[in-house]
């Protein structure tokens, strides 16, 4: 008997038609060369930061850091405003996602709730803010009213809530917290509160996930609202110290009277430029990894609103 199981032949594999071999050809070339066509500006990028800014001005294809130097990050960290700007941004950046956060999946698991009073006036006139805004200058003369000009309180708040992520944890609520749990629970004497905590937060860990990637990454990478409201160079976020930077030495080489200079200093300016990109998107490319697979799921399941 184990003999005859030894020399069973294995079973036939389906034969796929020639026109499917080629879309399955056709199909993985295109996706290799999108995946390079994506890539390879990150890694230009990574690359140029390490390269001789002569080469890099020169229009070289790099594939490596070529002539290697650190003068561009020698340049950037040796200045204590990007300690600073990291310190301002990180704090930022934690204290407005926790509170966006929160807020988000409460008003979104609020909306998806048939039994909340006035759920469709409200909606709408969430939804007329996405579109209807009353401007920069009135803007600006509210938060001056509120005293909150010129304030860490304003940065955290300020573009911490989005109308769009709450309708994507509306909509993620619904698809994902049948009301049959909420009678369920009910039944069992579990008030609200208790519900919310218990049940709601443990099943939305993957909408949480993407709400958190994407808070972070708007604080992380915003510097119109510091720039425009806040006035004590140690309340700026890292993006604007690192553009005074940029700022600081193309000015200088205005100003130096040796040609040689002048250009050598201007050519440098890439350098810096593309260093000040890895030293700003360096952590968000760390933490990506581990919110990946929450972020791929929530994001599918979120993208049917209604």
């Amino acid at each position: 008997m184990q003999s005859m199981i030894r020399t069973q032949k294995p079973a036939n594999k389906i034969r796929q038609s020639w026109d499917n071999r080629l879309f399955d050809a056709l199909a993985n070339t295109f996706l290799i060369l999108l995946t390079i066509i994506t890539i390879y500006p990150l890694w230009f990028i990574l690359v140029a930061s390490f390269t001789d800014y002569k080469l890099i001005n020169a229009g070289t294809l790099l594939l490596y850091p070529r002539g290697f130097q650190t003068a561009g990050y020698e340049l950037v960290f040796e200045d204590w405003r990007v300690w600073t700007g990291y310190a301002n941004t990180l704090f930022y950046t934690i204290a407005g996602t926790f509170f966006g956060a929160m807020v988000t999946i409460l008003a979104g698991y609020a909306f998806s709730r048939k039994d909340l009073p006035g759920s469709g006036i409200l909606m709408k006139l969430f939804i007329f803010t996405m579109y209807f805004g009353g401007g920069l200058i009135p803007t600006y003369i509210m938060i001056n009213k509120l005293g909150l000009l010129d304030t860490r309180l304003l940065m955290i708040l300020q573009g911490s809530i989005s109308v769009h992520n709450i309708i994507v944890v509306r909509s993620f609520m619904k698809t994902n917290i049948p009301d049959e749990l909420l009678d369920a629970a009910t039944i069992d004497g579990c008030g609200n509160g208790t519900f919310f905590v218990s049940i709601v937060m443990p099943l939305s860990k993957a909408i949480l996930a993407v709400m958190v990637l994407y808070i972070a990454v708007s604080h992380w990478n915003s510097y119109f609202n510091a720039l425009i409201y806040l006035t004590d160079m140690h309340k700026y976020p890292l993006q604007v110290f690192l553009r005074e930077i940029l700022l600081k030495t193309v000015q200088n080489a205005d100003v130096v009277e040796n040609m040689e200079e002048v250009l050598e200093m201007q050519q440098m300016a890439a350098t810096i430029r593309y260093s000040m990109i890895v030293v700003s998107t360096a952590p968000i490319l760390c933490a990506y990894p581990f919110v990946q697979k929450y972020f791929v799921k929530g994001v599918m399941i979120g993208s049917v609103k209604g």
